[in-house]
């Protein structure tokens, strides 16, 4: 197992459960998404119990995670865009649970499965495009004619912006999946390094160093990663959801 970098990654069920033929088992990895929820809340409400004017470092931690969404959100779609904070929140917070968890021996990174990556990125485009109806109507479809453009060029501009739309939620949850995936991957490689030189004896030892030494690079690398793909999450969401609040380029 510690020389199989795919191992990390197996969906195994823990509570066998089929409906009408479906499988709704619950597996490993719902287990760790229920974990990061609940971390996340649990995080949350212990920092905001008890709160003092002079904030403690859980009270200090939960107010910068929220000011840093906060004018997150604010500088991509102005004050209009707060009213999407609660979604735009959970959503990074969730990410960066999910990340760090699978940074933990023996636990699993939800992230680094693209069906999860995927609903995330969906839910975002999915919101984007009911809210953009729902206050604009038809005029939402500005979205896709940039204004100065020829009337000659506008079916061909069209379709590049509605493939470009399109390819939204594939680019938002690829990134995330790819970057965790890769990361742990290289991470377990050189880890099973380590292992395998380890057992050659003296010269193994000494030839596991260099191993050894990016192993803890890569630890290091992988917390920041963790940390970088929330925030490229939340930002690019921050990014469409302006979209919905003014289409018009």
């Amino acid at each position: 197992m510690a020389n199989d970098p795919i191992k990390q990654f197996e969906i195994s069920t823990i509570v066998p459960i089929e409906i009408a033929g479906i499988d709704f088992s619950f597996t490993n990895s719902s287990l760790f998404m229920l974990a990061t929820t609940g971390a996340v809340a649990a995080f949350l409400v212990l920092s905001t119990t008890g709160r003092g004017l002079v904030p403690g470092r859980w009270q200090a931690a939960a107010e910068m995670s929220y000011e840093f969404v906060a004018s997150m959100l604010r500088d991509a779609a102005g004050t209009q865009g707060m009213r999407f904070f609660p979604l735009v929140f959970s959503l990074f917070m969730f990410v960066l649970f999910a990340n760090l968890f699978g940074m933990f021996p023996y636990f699993f990174t939800v992230t680094s499965h693209i069906i999860v990556t995927f609903a995330l990125a969906m839910l975002v485009i999915g919101t984007v495009i009911v809210y953009g109806f729902m206050k604009h109507g038809f005029g939402f479809l500005k979205l896709f004619v940039p204004e100065g453009i020829p009337g000659a060029l506008v079916p061909l501009v069209v379709m590049i912006e509605v493939i470009s739309f399109l390819s939204r939620p594939i680019s938002l949850s690829v990134r995330l999946f790819a970057n965790m995936l890769a990361g742990h991957i290289t991470l377990k490689v050189f880890a099973g390094f380590v292992v395998s030189l380890t057992g050659l004896g003296a010269i193994g030892i000494g030839g596991a160093i260099l191993p050894l030494l990016m192993t803890i690079a890569m630890t290091a690398l992988e917390f920041l990663v963790s940390f970088l793909q929330a925030y490229v999450f939340a930002v690019l969401t921050c990014m469409y959801l302006n979209d919905a609040l003014h289409p018009s380029h």
